[in-house]
């Protein structure tokens, strides 16, 4: 009787239901243009039930009254409304927030729509994901014109960051860094990976990277490479909010050299060698390569309060710790970091304070990488240990003294297993900066910004006295250092801001600014300790930058834009009479989207056009007082006796009085666009920057100075390009989204001016060769290698090489130009996808028109170098390939080893879950991310992403499988 009761109450409300529902429609339209807007998502809120409005902005929904219907489309603010009848018409308007997105440049801010200079911003929302542990990795593959090539696969290894290519020949190419307003020093501290490694990624909020010299030109001599501008996250809200992310990592190894096995050994050298090099084959078959390479895991660990303190001060703190182990044996990195931010504001908001103090504590644990060139060299038939060795039981070997044989390799058991190197870094960086907008003359703003970057490191190395040494009376050694650092900044600089009648708007800046940097080295030998001799040195140097600084911004009427900047610098690098250098700026820019003829095209969001011109100046990287003698002292050890006593002699070092500025100019010309609601935007830069006085190490004449070679100013090289960036959201729905991102960008860089050519790019394999030079009309660091001649079989003939000035004499005039380490082509896709509470995001790259010359090939694979110096040594398996059997200087620099690096990489591929609410007000996400998935390319070496062109004991880099989850309450 129940069942029928509930059964007939239930068919009485079904009809109640249905009638309570009514059939609402209505037109969405633009508050702007009044026009209507397809695609605008229509949800009864609280409910998946929705629709969207057609191709006129129509709409029909059922809905009952008084349920709030939620309007939302991208690029407008959304909107809520309760149905009140059966018609409802909606007018959105554009998001003042995304219109008005502020990006961060030198000594202030500016609105996106207002930047007249190549600048591009990547935030939180928008990082690279899995297990980061330098900032660099934040944005590798985001931004056209930025290459970020990680320099191996050591755990904490930095980036090699270069923006818009090659910037010098013998300077440093990075970009300045600047983190919170603070330029920290171009140089590292002994036993630190990376200067970027002190600071924790999840502390950042957005990186800024400035790349024309018309937005660089407020940072002059520094910012001759770049700009990349690190903001961080800022306490923010009323109430405290917490957040909390940990993830667990495993690396993998992915390859290993390619490398003879023990059975392809054994057989070259019986086939091959003599009597006594086929009775010194073991009996062992030993992968030395995976006896020092292995699996690695990582732990990492961060927790966040952001909040109000009293109503006037904001404030965020965090603590973070990782701990990274490394694939090749005993690597590991840990760290441990803490940050403040406090913002209390006073007077009405005219006296605004900032307090940034972040400190971090390194612990690093050194790998021993000559395992990684030895376990490709050592013998495969040997086994690991042999009892009747008199270095720990490891097999060595050893010469008539029972020593090793000082021409073999070492164990690279051993090598890993009695090497203990460890180094501990502390580091604080830290700035005030106070602003207070002036009670009579409120236009004002006066700005006063001190900071400090301090680092002090201890390190020590202890070799095991069972290390296989060629040493008579070897009980191994000791020896540790200490380095400190510090850099202090005072900016004092005043903005003047006026709008007037609501079309003029005017920024002014003028300013001052001091850094210095100070390093204070020290060396302990313990050797030398013993010897009864002073086991200290000492090693000391300033350096001071000095500037002033000025930056005048126009606008009228939102659409004319105009930028003009100067910077005066003078570097304690230089001498007096050339010490100051004067680095101006000009970029004008026109928002094409705010002119009338365009008010109809209700499609175009933004279309800017921009032309910058700037010169900045280069000493990065320079030595200090290089216009002065400098003196470098002798070895405790190697003492000048006269009589029965032992004094310290002094040698002079290299000068060169007349060094100046590397100067370069820059044009830039380009376009910012933003089409359907910004659901395609990007931009495209062209430009050409030209730098003269270019400095390089250069050979003298004897007798005119105190070495051989100084650094000079002797040549210009242009550097050119074009850029593409490409962002878009093909899909925006309240359950789904999808959107893309690409980049790409072309460089050409080449020596314009340079009276003698220069010779780099030292290899292994003998005495003083290069592969590298310097040439006018060439890229810097191109190939200068013989042009091999090969068979029919299309394998090159051992020795044979092209003529190529028909002397009949093959030497140094026979090599040519033949390509170079940088790519022609750079680009990055990323895609992201939402699909309810579910997230992907996939990161690839792609390097185009790059090569690489193989060492490893070149110098481990010629027939003799198996069976010679009464031991025997491994060979590259290129040996099945060229068959050479001498090793020659013409060999090493055949054009054979120099080889198409181009590749195809995905980076990351990282999958989440996101419950909402599953505990009251917590978001919690889950997700999985793997690191180096894939790589395609042609080239024949371990990895073709070689910083520099040359492919010698390189440090593999991991496959990383992440879990992670991250929790905000």
């Amino acid at each position: 009787m129940r069942i029928f009761q509930k059964i007939t109450l239930l068919m009485f409300l079904i009809p109640i239901g249905i009638f309570a529902q009514q059939s609402v429609t209505g037109v969405v339209t633009d508050a702007t243009t009044n026009t209507p807007i397809p695609g605008v998502n229509v949800v009864i809120k609280g409910t998946t039930t929705g629709t969207t409005t057609d191709f006129d902005g129509n709409f029909t929904i059922n809905a009952e009254d008084g349920a709030i219907i939620q309007f939302s489309y991208i690029g407008f603010t959304a909107q809520e409304k309760a149905v009140a009848g059966a018609t409802m018409n909606i007018v959105l308007t554009e998001d003042t927030q995304q219109l008005d997105e502020v990006v961060v440049i030198g000594y202030g801010t500016v609105k996106k729509k207002d930047a007249t200079g190549a600048v591009d911003q990547v935030s939180t929302e928008d990082f690279n994901q899995g297990p980061v542990v330098n900032a660099g990795q934040l944005i590798t593959g985001k931004i056209a014109g930025v290459s970020v090539t990680p320099g191996g696969g050591a755990p904490g290894e930095g980036q090699n960051i270069v923006i818009r290519g090659q910037g010098s020949l013998s300077l440093t190419s990075s970009p300045l860094y600047v983190i919170d307003g603070v330029p920290i020093a171009e140089n590292n501290v002994g036993g630190a990976r990376s200067p970027l490694n002190f600071i924790n990624p999840n502390d950042i909020e957005s990186m800024t990277v400035l790349k024309d010299a018309s937005s660089t030109a407020i940072y002059g001599a520094r910012a001759a490479n770049g700009v990349i501008m690190i903001t961080t996250k800022k306490g923010k809200g009323n109430e405290f909010k917490f957040s909390y992310s940990g993830l667990t990592t495993l690396y993998t190894p992915t390859s290993y050299v390619d490398v003879m096995n023990a059975d392809e050994f054994r057989t070259l050298v019986n086939e091959t060698g003599s009597a006594d090099a086929i009775s010194r084959l073991g009996n062992s078959n030993t992968d030395w390569q995976d006896q020092i390479y292995g699996n690695a895991f990582g732990f990492e660990h961060n927790f966040s309060t952001t909040g109000n303190i009293a109503g006037f001060m904001p404030v965020r703190a965090s603590i973070g710790y990782t701990d990274q182990g490394g694939i090749l044996q005993g690597d590991n990195f840990q760290r441990t970091t803490g940050s403040i931010n406090l913002r209390p504001s006073f007077l009405d908001n005219h006296l605004k304070v900032e307090l940034n103090g972040r400190g971090s504590y390194t612990e690093n644990t050194f790998a021993n990488r000559d395992a990684i060139g030895a376990s490709v060299d050592f013998d495969p038939t040997q086994a690991i240990y042999d009892e009747n060795s008199p270095f720990g039981g490891y097999f060595t070997w050893l010469n008539n003294d029972n020593v090793q044989n000082n021409l073999a390799p070492t164990n690279p058991v051993a090598l890993v297993d009695l090497k203990d190197d460890t180094a501990e870094v502390r580091r604080f960086i830290g700035n005030a900066k106070v602003d207070y907008k002036l009670h009579f003359f409120p236009d004002i703003t006066a700005t006063v910004n001190v900071g400090l970057d301090k680092s002090n490191s201890h390190g020590r190395t202890v070799v095991s006295e069972q290390m296989p040494s060629s040493q008579l009376d070897w009980n191994g050694s000791f020896s540790n250092y200490t380095n400190e650092a510090t850099n202090k900044l005072f900016d004092a600089y005043a903005t003047y801001t006026k709008e007037i009648n609501d079309v003029h708007n005017i920024t002014a800046v003028a300013g001052y600014s001091y850094q210095s940097f100070e390093n204070d080295n020290y060396s302990f030998d313990s050797e030398a300790e013993e010897e009864g001799n002073n086991p200290v040195k000492i090693d000391k140097w300033r350096s001071v930058l000095l500037s002033y600084f000025g930056r005048f911004n126009y606008s009228y009427d939102n659409r004319y834009l105009v930028t003009a900047t100067l910077r005066a610098d003078a570097s304690s690098k230089l001498n007096p009479d050339d010490r100051w250098g004067y680095f101006p700026s000009v970029a004008l820019a026109w928002n094409i989207n705010n002119e009338n003829f365009l008010a109809d095209a209700e499609n175009i969001n933004e279309l800017k056009l921009r032309v910058g011109y700037g010169e900045i100046g280069n000493v990065n990287g320079l030595g200090d007082y290089n216009f002065l003698t400098k003196y470098t002292a002798s070895r405790t050890n190697a003492n000048y006796q006269i009589g029965n006593s032992f004094y310290q002699t002094y040698r002079p070092e290299e000068y060169n009085e007349d060094l100046r500025w590397e100067v370069g100019r820059t044009l830039n010309v380009g376009v910012d666009y933003g089409f359907y609601n910004n659901r395609i935007s990007g931009s495209v830069n062209a430009y050409m920057k030209k730098t003269q006085d270019l400095i390089s190490f250069v050979t003298v004449d004897p007798f005119t100075n105190f070495s051989n070679g100084i650094d000079k100013n002797i040549g210009d090289m242009e550097n050119k390009g074009i850029e593409l960036e490409l962002n878009v959201i093909p899909v925006q729905t309240d359950n789904f989204s999808w959107s893309i991102g690409y980049n790409v960008s072309f460089n050409e860089n080449k020596i314009t001016n340079l009276p003698d050519q220069v010779e780099v790019g030292g290899i292994n394999g003998g005495t003083g060769n290069n592969v590298q030079l310097h040439k006018e009309g060439y890229s810097p660091f191109s190939y200068w290698v013989y042009e091999q001649v090969y068979n029919e079989d299309g394998a090159p003939i051992e020795g044979a090489f092209v003529d190529r000035n028909g002397d009949n004499q093959i030497n140094d005039e026979d090599r040519y130009i033949h390509k170079n380490p940088y790519a022609d082509v750079i680009m990055g896709l990323n895609t992201n996808l939402n699909y309810k509470n579910w997230d992907m995001a996939v990161v690839t790259r792609a390097n185009i028109g790059n090569y690489a010359y193989n060492n490893m090939a070149s110098a481990k694979s010629y027939l003799n170098r198996a069976t010679e110096n009464s031991i025997l040594t491994n060979l590259h398996s290129d040996y099945f390939n060229s068959g050479f059997e001498t090793i020659t200087e013409a060999n090493l620099q055949s054009d054979y080893y120099v080889q198409d690096a181009s590749f195809f990489k995905i980076d990351n591929i990282t999958l989440g879950y996101t419950l909402q609410d599953a505990i009251p007000s917590t978001t919690l996400r889950f997700y999985g991310s793997v690191q180096n998935v894939a790589i395609f390319t042609d080239y024949d070496g371990l990895d073709p992403e070689i910083d520099g062109g040359i492919d010698n004991n390189f440090y593999p880099r991991p496959r990383s499988f992440v879990f992670g989850v991250n929790l905000n309450f």
